[in-house]
This record gives structure tokens, sequence and C-alpha cells, in this order.
């Protein structure tokens, strides 16, 4: 790899860095083509992406912004799992981890917080934003929902009685 390319990469890696919710890393040492495939697929179907990096291209585009614990995260065979969204990457890269021996989850971080592996558990046991906006909208409806039928409540009364009335008067 030429400087150009290196430089091309560390661009590239600040721009994820930047846009990313959160960015979860991981050791994949010895996981066939097969299986990062597989997770890439899965990861793909959330709106994230897996990433293998260079340690040093990737310290270098964070640039000491997170620190020399978020520096620490970058050693050995190191992935990166990221997405718009702080929650599905880190959802996805932790069920696969459970599943598979051979992907770790090493850590991560969010903006300028650095997480250990017991953070990054946390964030991914937490709601997808998709599951918190329907739940959302759960809970406006549901008053609406109530406030129509107490409403609709006394004319089916009156239009019951109507009808008693001229049941009674046909009789």
């Amino acid at each position: 790899m030429d400087r150009a390319q290196k430089q091309e990469s560390i661009e590239t890696l600040k721009g994820v860095f930047a846009d990313a919710g959160a960015v979860v890393v991981t050791h994949n040492l010895g996981l066939t083509v097969a299986e990062m495939t597989d997770l890439r697929g899965r990861l793909r179907k959330e709106g994230a992406q897996l990433k293998v990096v260079k340690n040093t291209l990737a310290q270098k585009a964070l640039d000491g912004s997170i620190g020399e614990a978020g520096d620490a995260l970058f050693t050995g065979p190191v992935a990166i799992a990221f997405a718009p969204d702080p929650v599905s990457a880190a959802k996805v890269v932790a069920q696969y981890a459970k599943e598979n021996d051979k992907l770790s989850i090493i850590g991560g971080f969010m903006g300028q917080q650095v997480l250990d592996k017991a953070g990054v558990g946390a964030l991914a046991t937490l709601p997808s934003l998709d599951q918190l906006r329907g739940k959302l909208i759960g809970l406006i409806q549901a008053p609406a929902t109530k406030v129509a039928g107490v409403l609709q409540a006394p004319a089916g009364q009156l239009a019951r009685v109507f009808g008693a009335y001229a049941n009674k008067d046909a009789a």
C-alpha cells in the first residue's frame, strides 16, 4: 500500500468514525470467508457494515480523539462494525459472537465515549431506533383510539335505546 492509498484509507476511516452512531471493535482471528460473509450479510440487513482495518491506519484516523483507551482497542486482527444507528451494529455483532467463538468483542466507542466489552453488551440490549419509533407511535395512537371509543359509546347507546323503542312500538 503506497502513501496515497494509506491517506485515502485514513480519510475513509475518519468519515466512518464521524458518521457512525457507534463503532464496535472485534477480533476476528480464525473466521473463515464464509463466516465473515454471513456476518456481513446479517449486518447489511440491519443497515450496518463490517470492515477489516489496519490498526495503525485506524489509530491515525482517530488521531487521539478518544484517547489512549481508544487507541488500545486496535491491537491484533481487528474488524470494526458500524452503523448510523448506535444499537444495530452492536446487537448483530453481540449475537454473532455468542454463536461463534472465533469472533470476540474487544470494545467500541460512541463519539468520544470509549466502551468496554460490557458497555457494548449493554448497548446491544437496548431497543433499536425503529423499535423505539414503533413504541412511540403506539403510545401516541393509544389515547386517540381510547378517546374515539369513548366518544362513540354514547352514540351507540343512543342508537340501541332508539332501536329498543322502535321494537317496543312495533310490538
